[in-house]
């Protein structure tokens, strides 16, 4: 049994970087219409999917719920005049939240990786403006740090 949760776990996370965070996305956006934990809800993904989540996908979305708040002030604070975070779609958000976690949490990903990464989430689930608008805020995120 051992030998069989090994073997999970290597499967589980033996794929790409980009495949992790589109998981801590994907994680992190049904995580804002769900009061149950992020465990679960990472369990339930897994199952209605067919696919185990990554420990970073996991970890990554824990800590952005435990950061939420700083998270959510760095987007605030870099939105243009009269918007506020109300206002952003939920996928939107949910990418930016993964990219500003990884940027102010995880010291071994360059801010720069974290951007370009998020941009090629917001070309795959958004619009082409919200791709501008994700890139905006992030670029100003990171001219902060």
């Amino acid at each position: 049994m051992c030998e069989e949760n090994n073997a999970l776990n290597t499967e589980r996370n033996n794929i790409s970087r980009y495949k992790k965070r589109e998981q801590a996305f994907i994680l992190c956006f049904e995580s804002l219409f769900s009061d149950a934990d992020i465990d679960e809800l990472a369990d339930n993904a897994g199952d209605a999917r067919d696919e185990f989540l990554s420990d970073y996908a996991i970890d990554c979305v824990k800590g952005i719920k435990e950061h939420q708040d700083e998270i959510d002030e760095k987007i605030a604070s870099n939105l243009k005049s009269g918007w506020k975070i109300t206002r952003i779609s939920k996928v939107s958000l949910a990418i930016m939240r993964v990219a500003i976690y990884e940027m102010l949490y995880l010291e071994d990903i360059p801010v720069s990786v974290s951007i370009n990464e998020a941009v090629e989430l917001a070309k795959k689930y958004t619009v082409e403006d919200d791709t501008a608008f994700v890139n905006g805020v992030l670029g100003a995120v990171a001219k902060t740090l």
